[in-house]
């Protein structure tokens, strides 16, 4: 197994909670498991602890990093900051091509809340965050918000699987496509810190 795929499978493991907060990620294991080899196994980890996944101690080796909720809520609260700003640069810079995309994901979202596929809402999410992030051309906070998510992923997993919260974020995903289908950047700006906003409080509402 490459050491990229391996690394994408270890990543949904800990969002899914399987592998769970300080536990141990041994080499040795982790090859015989995934079949893969012991480099790129080491390549796999550095990768997630770059993204602020694993964590590594010294003399004992790597563990899936614990992420409390306060920290958590930091995390995307300083999101919120960055994601603004990207969305304010998509509703300035975005073709007509590009808005139709954020459109369809927009209505395969709304009917995935109808329909209750979760999995099909929370898959259009990440679609749509991380097609305005690109629309916006923000390489720098890409970059940012890609590390970030990453650290306060595993509290967003579980909130996205809480009964009733789709319901509630669609309307704001909905808001934000809106805004930069109008080329309302202030708007757009406004919409992503309101989404976000309302993660960060029913995060810090589960503790």
């Amino acid at each position: 197994m490459s050491a990229e795929k391996l690394a994408t499978q270890l990543r949904e493991a800990i969002v899914e909670g399987r592998l769970v907060p300080n536990q141990r990620l041994v080499e040795t294991d982790i090859a015989e498991e995934y079949g893969a080899s012991r480099g790129n196994v080491r390549i796999a980890l550095s990768e997630l602890t770059t993204e602020g996944l694993i964590e590594r101690i010294r003399h004992r080796g790597a563990r899936v990093r614990a992420v409390s909720i306060e920290e958590a809520v930091e995390i995307i609260e300083v999101r919120s900051a960055v994601e603004s700003l990207c969305a304010s640069k998509a509703a300035a810079k975005a073709s007509d091509a590009q808005i139709e995309q954020l459109q369809a994901i927009g209505t395969t979202m709304s009917e995935a809340v109808s329909t209750g596929a979760l999995d099909i809402y929370a898959e259009q999410n990440r679609r749509l965050h991380a097609l305005i992030i690109d629309i916006s051309g923000q390489a720098t906070a890409a970059d940012t918000i890609r590390r970030l998510r990453g650290q306060a992923v595993r509290h967003q997993f579980r909130l996205s699987a809480r009964e009733g919260r789709p319901a509630v974020s669609l309307p704001q995903h909905l808001k934000i496509i809106d805004a930069i289908t109008d080329r309302d950047s202030q708007a757009a700006s406004a919409a992503m810190h309101d989404h976000l906003s309302s993660v960060a409080e029913a995060i810090a509402e589960s503790e």
